[in-house]
């Protein structure tokens, strides 16, 4: 048996989230592996970097399967794009050793936040982006998320849903960018909780908005409670951009989404 790593992008506004349901869902997991057991001529069964909810997009997902189908590497790419849906797409594919584990092998996770901060709504990316309508302060919500920065608990940043079994984590930085209408918050740790980007980018909106000062998010982060916090940001603007792992795995690297955003913010948004 072989194993094979694939760089993965979709678009989630038409999924029920990464993982496979027992209802039958529409699931980003489902369509990749009927697509690869078409390619394979057997069933795969495929373990992913991260899981994202429904409605979240990802530019950056990497997963890892067995398969013991001699194919090349070319073929796993272009068979598997054949049989995906429009919204799916496998961006690059690589052998890795047994002991690379798509999930257990990472040693970070990158997303991103896309904010569309006009008076109007979008007609065009509406499923791509948030729409905030309200003036946002971007100085206020860099300062409010620079309090969030370490290794801190984050009970009062995760949905009382998350299974995790230490609120702890290692926020390595929370930075954000502008450019005309869009604001983008990049969060870059260890780790992420369930729902815990988009509730950090509510509280940063909140604080954006003028309607908590940016100590808040610090007094939010203390209290260890979520009921404390802003409303969990809609998930249209969230992107899983990057999963990083031992240089020793030699994976591919790709140019962080979303691809949509214009070349010249490339250099800004760079890590």
């Amino acid at each position: 048996m072989a194993r094979i790593a694939l760089g993965v992008e979709y678009d989630g506004t038409d999924f029920r989230g990464w993982q496979t349901q027992q209802d039958g869902v529409r699931t980003v997991q489902e369509c990749l592996e009927k697509a690869l057991s078409k390619v394979a001529n057997h069933p795969v069964a495929v373990v992913c970097a991260g899981r994202t909810d429904a409605g979240v997009h990802g530019t950056g997902q990497v997963v890892h399967f067995d398969s013991d189908a001699p194919r090349a590497m070319k073929s796993w790419i272009m068979g598997g794009n054949t049989n995906l849906p429009y919204d799916i797409t496998i961006r690059w594919a690589t052998p890795v050793s047994d002991e690379f584990h798509a999930r257990f092998s990472a040693i970070s996770r990158r997303y991103r936040y896309v904010i569309y901060n006009h008076s109007r709504p979008p007609a065009l990316y509406r499923n791509q982006v948030t729409w905030n309508h309200r003036p946002l302060n971007i100085e206020a919500m860099r300062s409010a998320a620079s309090l969030l920065e370490g290794s801190h608990d984050f009970t009062s940043y995760r949905s009382v849903h998350c299974q995790a079994k230490s609120p702890e984590k290692t926020l390595h930085s929370l930075k954000l960018y502008e450019h005309g209408k869009v604001i983008v918050i990049e969060a870059h740790a260890n780790a992420f909780l369930m729902h815990m980007v988009r509730n950090m980018a509510g509280v940063l909106m909140s604080v954006g908005a003028g309607k908590h000062p940016p100590q808040w998010a610090a007094e939010v982060l203390e209290a260890k409670d979520r009921r404390v916090a802003a409303a969990t940001a809609h998930p249209y603007g969230l992107y899983l951009v990057e999963i990083e792992y031992p240089e020793a795995f030699s994976l591919p690297k790709e140019p962080l989404g979303p691809l949509w955003l214009p070349d010249r913010m490339g250099g800004a948004f760079a890590p």
